[in-house]
């Protein structure tokens, strides 16, 4: 299957960061075949897709999601809350004790759909959900398969539930993870999931860490989002998030520490030394008012920083802005950070997933690299080169439809409709009935 976009102005986002005109993107099954200047391909393609007004550029990549919040979505039923501890106890974790596996995947696949309409193809999931454990990883998988998106998926393994979900938990990470390394495909791999240090013992910590370590995978845990986290951990182990972590065995080049926002220097070089990859949320640290990372500090010390929603959001662009404006307030300078903001989605994301899920080369447009290729609608109205990409990325393109969303060469939508075999409507119709259903149990 040979797919040829034509008319477009084409980001690469390579290491060049070019941008061409009057270029052809030649797609071959799964991967990027060519690009090349218009008219100099000779070959037959299956379609052609005209980009005309419209960029030509890699999907965007989500580091770090919770799939389960979709439906929380307009409730009102939580108690206020005063801090981050109880935004925990008020409503997330009454939430997700209350999820079943058909709460699961229809949470999922909502939200997927609402991806591939922002142009976002590759999605890095956390999974909580108590009372429904067994089984749950496989359902979120099921949605991945039926919209063909790529992903990443762990259980959110936690002593709070007891011993009994503790195991469970434990079991359904090492389940999953052993039927993703059975099958070895660059769409679907999985982590070991942890919630966070002060709700993981000593004893749960090191079951985990001994399991994934012995499977060959990293880990994926919340680390040092509110300052509780370190005080807790400091309280029960006299050492700090991090360091436990390391001394756990949990750090390492494939494992996901989300948020990191009460790190300190020391903290932060153990991260780079162990290459340890950190997840910025900027949107839900402001909405639970626990602060802003400083991933100025994060980057000089020489850790990879990534973008992600936290369930806040599956457009991307949107995060990006709010991470750029929100690093302008935590370092109290107007100037700081725009490269480094700007690397988080459209360069260190890229490395993130390419770590994560064996064998992908995403987030780039050039021949042998994995076929997400988004168009959208823009019209520059400065120029728009090298040098200026990234301005127009975060000012203009980023607030810009997406018209077409590709993933490994498969078109999921096309000129704004979706390409798939799912009734939309009929997916949040379901989604509401079952929602009424969670909150009356809520």
């Amino acid at each position: 299957m040979k797919t040829r976009i034509k008319n477009g102005i084409i980001l690469t986002l390579d290491e060049s960061n070019a941008v061409l005109y009057d270029h052809d993107l030649i797609i071959e099954d799964e991967q990027i075949f060519a690009l090349l200047p218009q008219g100099q391909y000779s070959g037959t393609v299956d379609e052609d897709i005209d980009a005309s007004g419209k960029v030509v550029m890699p999907g965007y990549i989500n580091a770090h999601m919770h799939f389960y919040s979709t439906m929380v979505r307009g409730l009102g039923k939580a108690a206020p809350s005063a801090n981050f501890g109880e935004v925990l106890k008020n409503l997330w974790w009454r939430l997700d004790e209350k999820l079943t596996l058909e709460d699961t995947y229809y949470s999922t696949l909502v939200m997927q759909l609402q991806a591939i309409r922002n142009g976002c193809t590759t999605i890095i999931d956390h999974h909580a959900s108590p009372a429904a454990i067994e089984g749950s990883l496989d359902e979120i998988a099921r949605s991945y398969d039926q919209t063909g998106l790529r992903g990443c998926l762990c259980y959110e393994l936690s002593d709070r539930g007891g011993d009994e979900i503790t195991a469970l938990g434990l079991q359904e990470n090492e389940r999953f993870i052993r039927r993703c390394q059975a099958s070895p495909s660059n769409m679907m791999s999985g982590l070991f999931g942890l919630h966070a240090s002060f709700t993981l013992s000593d004893a749960t910590l090191n079951k985990a860490a001994d399991i994934g370590n012995n499977l060959g995978v990293g880990f994926h845990i919340h680390a040092a989002e509110g300052q509780s986290d370190q005080d807790e951990t400091v309280k029960m182990t006299g050492k700090s998030v991090i360091q436990r972590l390391n001394d756990t065995g949990i750090l390492g080049s494939q494992t996901i520490a989300a948020h990191c926002v009460y790190v300190d220097e020391a903290e932060r070089k153990l991260l780079a030394k162990t290459r340890t990859m950190v997840v910025h949320n900027p949107q839900s640290n402001l909405n639970n008012a626990v602060g802003i990372a400083d991933v100025l500090a994060l980057t000089k010390a020489g850790v990879l920083v990534g973008l992600g929603t936290d369930a806040m959001t599956v457009n991307m662009p949107q995060e990006l802005r709010v991470a750029l404006w929100a690093q302008h307030l935590r370092q109290q300078n107007p100037s700081a950070g725009f490269m480094e903001i700007a690397s988080l989605l459209y360069r260190n994301n890229r490395q993130i997933a390419g770590r994560v899920i064996p064998g992908l080369d995403v987030g780039v447009l050039r021949p042998g690299a994995a076929a997400d290729v988004i168009l959208v609608d823009y019209l520059p109205p400065t120029p728009l080169d090298a040098t200026t990409a990234y301005g127009h990325l975060i000012y203009g393109i980023g607030e810009s439809t997406v018209d077409t969303t590709i993933v490994a060469g498969k078109i999921l939508m096309k000129h704004k409709k979706l390409q798939l075999d799912i009734d939309e409507a009929e997916v949040a119709a379901h989604s509401r009935r079952l929602s009424s259903a969670l909150w009356n149990r809520f």
